[in-house]
């Protein structure tokens, strides 16, 4: 098992990242084999179980209910899309991004830092990647988005202070 603390710093710096892949990171960073299923799993569980609790970033929503009324919206999650759609709909919010794109739907290595989910939510929305506009809230969802040839707007959130 860990036999330190983990760095908080490390857990943030994977924010938006698939959590197989993040479980392969941490165990790599730590030299531990790692049970990748067995994380993945037990980690869905916890927020399963907590999913009453997620809370909205509310400036990046109030954009969002403006620019849907006369442009394409999507989700670009790096959660898979069971839990990001149940998201959705315990926030009231499914309704609003017709678009979602989870890991599940470009694979476990070619999540956020890799520019594939948001490549796929502008295509599936019709929208040339440079005419998108990300909102981020973690750094492996900005370097995604640059990749992307996307433009993007840093939100704050819990995990970056901002």
């Amino acid at each position: 098992g860990l036999k330190e603390k983990l760095s908080e710093d490390l857990f943030y710096s994977l924010g938006g990242v698939p959590t197989r892949r993040v479980a392969e990171l941490i165990g790599a960073h730590y030299g531990l084999a790692v049970d990748v299923e067995k994380i993945f799993h037990e980690k869905e569980a916890l927020f399963t179980e907590g999913l009453s609790a997620v809370k909205v970033i509310a400036p990046v929503v109030e954009i969002a209910r403006r620019v849907a009324l006369t442009r394409p919206v999507a989700i670009a999650s790096g959660g898979p899309r069971d839990i990001v759609e149940r998201s959705l709909k315990v926030t009231g919010l499914a309704a609003l991004f017709p678009v979602v794109v989870s890991a599940d739907d470009v694979g476990p290595t070619r999540g956020k830092p890799a520019p594939d989910m948001f490549l796929l939510a502008a295509n599936r929305m019709g929208v040339p990647a440079e005419r998108c506009l990300v909102f981020e809230d973690a750094e492996p969802g900005m370097r995604a988005a640059e990749a992307a040839g996307m433009p993007w707007v840093r939100v704050a959130s819990r995990q970056n202070g901002s």
